[in-house]
């Protein structure tokens, strides 16, 4: 039998051809077509991000951090499960990266290029995940246009700074990932039982890894769920047992979260008392109100991540950076306008998305974490991104061409002025995608030095942390170089372990100094190593370096760090506790 279909935005009647089939099968079709086009589009999309940014990370230097975590990987390939004897930064990265890199290496093999493939899926599961949240509940027009709200403010991260925050290093942005999955999880589940179950496993799994989860992702969901709890409490009708009740999956949400900082506590307890790796303390503190003042300049660092940071630019990229700040300004309103409506019709996501970027960024403005690189806050990009999206352009807001012509000439020239501005902001920051992607690759960081100290056959010596790792990996491991800290000259146990320190296991003969400045390079503890080693046998200069040679191991002359009567790789996780350092 035929049919009548109805055009949604020209109001005409599509009369079917003879012969055609049912009514149900012909209106099936097309929304089946659109629903596989969609999901087809995702991988696509990923593939393409994934080739774009690994050139972008290209274009950024790859340092000690991202080595260490590849060595913390390799061991974990080789079935070092628990690692033994590590210690990590205040991060662990454990459950998320960790087990993403020993995947790739198993491929890709023990290289610095691994991590520029690790950094570029990374960043490109965040983008399309944070897509899907920001589509979550649209169809449609609504749809597309959140979709260019979010790939306009993602896309393309401000070249230098902004490129190592997203697409390099080895931080907070891989934490998006997991927290992208639970919000996605809460927005689109049913209001079931076994939803905050998931919730707590899924937020104590990342927690593990990271946190900063405390900051941008328990307390903002305990804290949602409370204020919507009392909400019903003081709105609600009949007795006040009753309002609450009424609201007991938000009371329990609330409470899953909390419980997800209790599970991720005993499993990390678990591991180290099952010998596993030691976390280091957080170094953060809060900063005396006297002293905030000296915090402001790190709002810039803010605007890095946005790709909207001008200090110091000129032409084309100070051209960017003040497009980019349209990408600051949508986030801030979208803020606001959750703040404003927050104890009204607000979604349980809108509100979460929003405290997290709050309590993100103060938490930076606030503490000395101010001092530290931009990665600190590179959550609040997809985070902002997705709320943006969802809040600027709420579902079902978009209208039909049909309505459309019933508007005013006012109403019809602000929507061409607001289509016309937001596509010229998608192409500028398409353009400085592309002007980011042509700038060329840059090597890893001490190259130059992992193959003079392999050519002279020098292989196992000490330096300072960014002079450490990235020559270990450089060279395929063929020198290793271990790190000393600044000040004391003792083994720094920052990501490293202590076994790599040992006199019994290993014969270290040299030194490098390294005098480039900035907080990445500058290694001269001079007057100290000649009061603990005494003077060299031999001083080369290659360029910023200075490699002292010594015709002894120098691992039995360095300042005490370990109990006496036990040598390094030996100690119980109590003892490795007791000798957890600040890392500087």
């Amino acid at each position: 039998m035929g049919g009548l279909r109805t055009d949604a935005e020209t109001q005409t009647i599509a009369i079917p051809a003879a012969g055609a089939a049912g009514t149900g099968e012909r209106e099936k079709r097309p929304g089946t077509g659109r629903r596989w086009g969609a999901f087809l589009a995702y991988p696509l999309a990923g593939v393409i991000l994934f080739v774009a940014y690994l050139r972008l990370s290209g274009t950024s230097q790859l340092n000690s951090d991202s080595a260490n975590i590849l060595l913390m990987a390799s061991d974990l390939l080789h079935g070092h499960l628990l690692l033994h004897g590590w210690y990590m930064s205040d991060v662990s990265f454990y459950p998320t990266e960790l087990p993403q890199y020993a995947l790739l290496e198993s491929f890709l093999g023990l290289n610095m290029q691994t991590a520029h493939v690790a950094a570029a899926m990374t960043y490109t599961l965040v983008f399309l995940l944070a897509v899907v949240l920001a589509r979550s509940g649209s169809s449609g027009r609504a749809a597309w246009i959140r979709t260019f709200i979010v790939a306009g403010i993602m896309l393309a991260p401000q070249f230098g700074f902004g490129v190592f925050a997203l697409d390099l290093s080895v931080g907070h942005i891989g934490t998006a990932v997991p927290l992208l999955l639970v919000w996605l999880l809460l927005d689109k589940a049913p209001a079931r039982w076994y939803i905050p179950v998931l919730t707590a496993l899924m937020l104590a799994w990342v927690l593990m890894a990271d946190q900063i989860v405390y900051v941008v992702g328990i307390a903002p969901l305990a804290l949602t769920c409370a204020v919507r709890v009392l909400a019903g409490a003081r709105t609600g009708e009949g007795p006040w047992p009753a309002r609450i009740t009424a609201r007991r999956y938000e009371l329990v949400l609330g409470a899953a979260a909390l419980a997800a900082a209790g599970l991720a506590w005993a499993a990390n307890l678990l591991i180290r008392e099952s010998g596993g790796f030691i976390m280091n303390s957080l170094p953060f503190y809060f900063v005396r109100p006297g002293l905030l003042h000296n915090n402001a300049p790190a709002a810039w660092k803010v605007l890095q991540i946005f790709g909207a940071d001008y200090a110091g630019l000129g032409g084309f990229q100070l051209f960017l950076a003040f497009l980019h700040l349209a990408s600051v300004i949508l986030v801030i309103l979208a803020v606001l306008l959750v703040a404003w409506r927050f104890l009204r019709e607000v979604s349980l996501v809108n509100q979460v998305l929003a405290v997290a970027i709050a309590a993100n960024v103060a938490l930076f403005l606030l503490t000395n974490a101010a001092d530290l690189a931009a990665h600190e806050v590179a959550v609040i990009v997809p985070f902002g991104a997705a709320l943006a999206a969802r809040v600027l352009i709420p579902a079902g807001t978009i209208k039909t061409k049909k309505t459309m012509r019933t508007n005013g000439p006012g109403a019809r020239r602000l929507q061409l002025a607001a289509v016309v501005a937001g596509g010229a902001l998608l192409a500028g920051y398409t353009a400085g995608f592309g002007y980011d992607l042509a700038q060329p690759n840059v090597p890893p960081a001490n190259v130059s030095l992992a193959s003079w100290l392999e050519q002279h056959h020098l292989t196992y010596g000490l330096g300072g942390y960014w002079a450490s790792s990235s020559v270990t990996v450089d060279s395929g491991q063929k020198v290793k170089v271990r790190a000393l800290m600044q000040y004391t000259l003792q083994p720094d146990l920052w990501m490293s372990k202590p076994d790599w320190y040992s006199p019994k296991l290993h014969y270290a003969n040299f030194v490098v100094l390294d005098s480039q400045p900035g907080g990445f390079s500058h290694w001269e503890p001079t007057w100290l190593v000649r009061k603990y080693l005494g003077r060299p046998a031999h001083t080369y200069h290659v360029g910023p370096y200075a490699i002292m040679v010594w015709h002894r191991n120098l691992l039995a002359d360095l300042p005490a760090r370990f109990p006496a009567g036990i040598a390094p790789g030996q100690f119980s996780a109590d003892q490795l506790e007791s000798l957890r350092p600040v890392h500087a």
